[in-house]
């Protein structure tokens, strides 16, 4: 019995056994469907953080797309001054190189002469990963560069900025980097490329260019006479303006020494500096007209009749004032204390305006703050921290206060347009889309104004800025450069400061010297009279009609009731502000 009890025993561990297996394989299938569902749930979680957190532009040739999407630039005819052109480049992998290095860099140096053959192969035998032999080449040099066969030479599609116009208005255009970033990539770092970034490489305005103030053959203009004139008096620098009157359009911005933005490469901190919105000066007699301006429109001045005395220079203190030797001493009315420049008659104007007419009108011009224009490039004008008496009577005329180019030649738009202040631009403004400015002084008072610098160009310091049949208006002026807590007696700031036509101003033009030296046919004189003035002239000249201005020798701005104000004893007029 007890022997066939015990028979089934086997069967139950049997089937024991076969449980456990069973229940051991779902087990493990368990676990290989959860690494499974793991697998995907990763999976699944590394696609949502690429998609949150990923760059849209992660390819190279995204990128490429991003920087050939750049909107090109153009003046205010259309003629293009910035584009973006596709290009590629050539490089090499000096440690791939499977031909003969000697006979690829011979091909090379055919293909590309701007490097002779033993430059190539210097560059082929250098133990380096990579390295460029051409950032810039056509797709034709591509090409025959690819024929040569060499599997370790390779090449990329780039894009590449091109300014058509060489240096022409480079400070205003300026130039493309590397993005701080992302080396990669380009963005604007001065200028209009910098200033205008975002509108540049926005999509939703991709295709359409941005028109800016500029009218490239003014621009040229200015550019080709204040090149002439800096090399001939040997300056050290220049800037000019050519600024709507009516609008504060730039119609043209110049500074030298210039750079071009194709080629960076030598060109140093001054070629870069833009002296019209960067560069602030003590502009010296052009600063007479203001002064007057404000003693007209607050009622110091009631009469242009009125006499001031100039008989002798004027002490203040330990100061002296006085006028260059050779000017009438005498007492002067208002115009010819502009016509002769006298800073003893502008001083007892500024005497008796006080400190705060005289800031009243500088703040109305807007010399308390930068100049108001779309680029980043700009510097805050040096503006006396105590004004002290002396101060009002030297800023009067033009010292102790300093400016930049722009900001003059806007304070003479304002002067000359009927005495309304408006911000300058490098936009082109849509007709009858001017702001509405302010108001600084009275239409009157402008009128005034431009009759005395009409008056100081037919027979005054600004003679030489005349252009026939334009009816030039303008101021010269000469200051001595601040240096070392005092100035330097042995340069000065040469500037003229013109409007033209007076009868019904449309433009004004601006022309600087930095540190000009005396010639043979300028007798000795190094100041505006016969430097800076004889550029405006010219411009004016050659772009005049250009810009809309027919010239006329029959028309002119009436000044009969000013020229008996001018004494007629013969005085002798020196050339010098």
């Amino acid at each position: 019995m007890t022997a066939l009890a015990a028979r089934p025993l086997p069967r139950r561990r049997e089937s024991d056994q076969r449980h456990a297996l069973v229940a051991t394989a779902h087990v493990r299938l368990m676990m290989l469907m959860l690494l499974f569902a793991a697998a995907i749930l990763a999976v699944i979680l590394r696609l949502a953080m690429i998609g949150l957190l990923a760059d849209p532009q992660v390819s190279h040739e995204d990128r490429i797309a991003a920087a050939l999407a750049r909107d090109d630039i153009v003046d205010r005819n259309g003629s293009p001054l910035a584009r973006t052109i596709e290009a590629w480049t050539i490089a090499v992998h000096p440690k791939q190189i499977l031909g003969d290095r000697a006979d690829i860099a011979r091909q090379l140096a055919v293909l590309m002469p701007e490097h002779d053959e033993a430059w190539y192969l210097d560059q082929l035998s250098r133990n380096v990963n990579f390295l460029y032999l051409d950032r810039h080449a056509a797709p034709s040099l591509v090409n025959q560069v690819h024929a040569i066969g060499e599997p370790a030479i390779v090449f990329e599609h780039a894009a590449e900025r091109l300014y058509p116009q060489s240096m022409l208005a480079a400070h205003v255009l300026g130039y493309l980097g590397p993005n701080a970033k992302d080396p990669d990539l380009v963005e604007g770092q001065a200028g209009i490329e910098r200033a205008f970034e975002d509108r540049l490489t926005n999509p939703v305005d991709r295709g359409n260019p941005l028109a800016l103030s500029l009218d490239s053959r003014v621009q040229a203009a200015m550019e080709s006479e204040l090149g002439q004139a800096m090399d001939t008096f040997q300056a050290r620098g220049a800037a000019g303006v050519v600024l709507d009157a009516n609008t504060g359009e730039v119609i043209a911005m110049t500074s030298m020494p210039v750079f071009n933005p194709n080629k960076l490469q030598g060109a140093n901190r001054e070629a870069l500096r833009n002296n019209v919105t960067q560069s602030v000066y003590e502009l010296g007699s052009t600063f007479k007209p203001i002064t007057m301006a404000a003693a007209l429109d607050d009622g110091v001045i009631t009469n242009l009749g009125q006499k001031f005395d100039a008989t002798a220079p004027l002490h203040v203190g330990a100061y002296t004032i006085h006028d260059e030797r050779g000017d009438p001493q005498r007492w002067l009315t208002v115009p010819e204390i502009l016509i002769y420049s006298s800073n003893v008659g502008t001083a007892r104007v500024a005497d008796l305006m006080g400190a705060d007419r005289m800031q009243k009108i500088f703040r109305g011009m807007g010399f308390d703050t930068k100049p108001d224009i779309e680029l980043r490039e700009k510097a805050h004008p040096i503006w006396p921290s105590y004004w002290a008496r002396t101060t009002v009577m030297t800023t009067g005329f033009g010292h102790g206060i300093a400016v930049t180019p722009l900001q003059l030649a806007n304070a003479y738009a304002t002067l000359v347009n009927g005495g309304i202040w408006r911000p300058t631009t490098l936009l082109k403004v849509a007709p009858g889309s001017a702001p509405q400015g302010r108001r600084v002084i009275s239409e009157g008072t402008s009128y005034k104004i431009r009759q005395m610098l009409r008056l100081i160009v037919m027979k005054g310091t600004g003679r030489k800025g005349d252009a026939p049949g334009y009816r030039v208006g303008g101021k010269t002026g000469t200051g001595e450069i601040a240096s070392g807590g005092g100035y330097d007696r042995s340069r000065n700031i040469a500037t003229f400061a013109a409007a033209f036509p007076m009868d019904a101003p449309r433009y004004v033009v601006v022309a600087m010297l930095d540190s000009p030296q005396a010639t043979k046919d300028t007798y000795g004189w190094k100041t505006a009279a016969w430097n800076a003035a004889p550029v405006v002239g010219r411009v004016i000249t050659r772009t005049g009609a250009m810009l809309g201005v027919t010239p006329d020798e029959s028309r002119d701005i009436d000044v009969s009731n000013l020229t008996p104000l001018l004494a007629q004893t013969g005085d002798k007029l020196v050339d010098t502000r």
